[in-house]
């Protein structure tokens, strides 16, 4: 039988949250509305989710002995990853010694980096993914280049939110590429991934929830992203019954292999009705920010249901739903959302806004949610909304 007891009792609950971001934020709120206590870490000070959590840690969740040591002095029920820079295989030794990572240790450490996640899907479930080579040093890099043609993408092996990623248009952007990526990677400078070009209509989020009462999907969520940064999303994405049976299926075999509760969002290409796998993340997406106002119960609330071991028995779709990704670019360290009593004149729209301290380059610093009686009207209600705000940097 599951039970949740008293908050700080020695009947209660604990939740290791490590990473802070918006996406984490909102895991933070639903938990603590089933009566758990979380616990907010992250590289920085002031991160969202740490807004809303009983207890803040700040430390490089990339040190072994610092991850160590805090998740022991802590002790919690669950250990919940939620971003891809943390010392996986710290939490593989712990798994063992008897802590609960969400969803398994070995499903935080494959999708870690893109290498394991795309040799198990690719090598070993005989997934259909795009061409691809993996390289470490500049001279393999090339050679991968080479293998795999242009136009094609680049990606650390550890990243995410777009960061490192670039496009080979010409054999003049190589040198350019390697750097970016090098740059760009959680972990800093290292092995990177060659992508060939897929030919699409679209891509999809397929989340895909795995809870005591068995594998459910929300309805798929269509997405564009920009430099491999998510922009807009939506729900339903129009796809034929075949390809979503197949996306489904697709869904199933990695997050079986993966294991354990909770959500997991598998990035898809569709071309007609074939489905190609691209990746997939062990923890709420980005894309899925969508289902705060799509659904009876957003990914997050899956998400801590899951976890915590309780039935998903239905996910009420509620209509057709749009998000708007906030970017903010520039260099400051006070951000202030104007002119939203605008922003949110129109019924059916709401807005998040995520807290974080500052913004050096570019950031996602909010996000605009809108409904309406089609996919197309919901999307353009909520760029109605975006092209209001005013965005003021201190």
């Amino acid at each position: 039988m599951s039970k949740i007891g008293s908050k700080w009792t020695t009947r209660g609950k604990k939740a290791m949250l490590l990473g802070s971001g918006e996406l984490g934020k909102e895991v933070a709120l639903e938990l603590q509305r089933m009566g758990v206590e979380v616990v907010a870490c992250d590289k920085y000070a002031n991160a969202p989710a740490m807004h809303v959590a009983d207890k803040a840690l700040v430390f490089n969740m990339l040190d072994p002995v610092a991850l160590r040591e805090n998740i022991e002095r802590e002790r919690p029920d669950h250990i919940i990853p939620e971003v891809e820079a943390i010392a996986t295989p710290v939490l593989v030794e712990l798994e063992k010694e008897g802590y609960n990572v969400t969803p398994t240790a070995n499903a935080a450490f494959l999708t870690m980096n893109r290498e394991g996640i795309r040799r198990l899907a690719a090598e070993e479930l005989g997934l259909k993914t795009s061409p691809y080579r993996f390289a470490s040093d500049y001279t393999e890099f090339v050679e991968a280049v080479n293998s795999v043609g242009i136009p094609c993408v680049v990606k650390p092996i550890m990243s995410s939110s777009g960061h490192g990623q670039s496009v080979i248009r010409s054999q003049s952007d190589i040198e350019k590429s390697w750097h970016i990526a090098q740059e760009g990677g959680r972990a800093g400078a290292g092995r990177v991934i060659v992508e060939g070009f897929v030919n699409f209509d679209y891509e999809i989020t397929m989340l895909t929830v795995r809870s005591v009462a068995g594998t459910s999907y929300c309805e798929p969520v269509g997405h564009i992203q920009i430099d491999g940064d998510y922009r807009y999303s939506w729900q339903p994405q129009a796809m034929t019954a075949e390809a979503k049976n197949k996306a489904q299926e697709i869904a199933l075999k990695i997050t079986d292999a993966l294991g354990g509760y909770g959500i997991f969002g598998v990035e898809l290409f569709v071309k007609g009705d074939d489905v190609i796998f691209s990746e997939v993340s062990p923890r709420p997406h980005d894309t899925g920010m969508v289902t705060m106002i799509s659904q009876d119960m957003s990914e997050f609330a899956l998400h801590a249901r899951a976890i915590l071991g309780l039935p998903v028995p239905e996910i009420r779709f509620l209509g057709p739903s749009a998000s708007r990704a906030v970017v903010v670019e520039g260099d400051s360290e006070c951000i202030e959302m104007d002119n939203l009593e605008k922003v949110l004149e129109e019924p059916g729209v709401q807005m998040r806004i995520f807290g974080k301290p500052q913004v050096h380059g570019h950031r996602r610093m909010g996000v605009i949610l809108a409904t309406d009686d089609s996919v197309e009207e919901a999307r353009d209600k909520a760029e109605r909304a975006y092209n209001k705000l005013h965005v003021n940097l201190f």
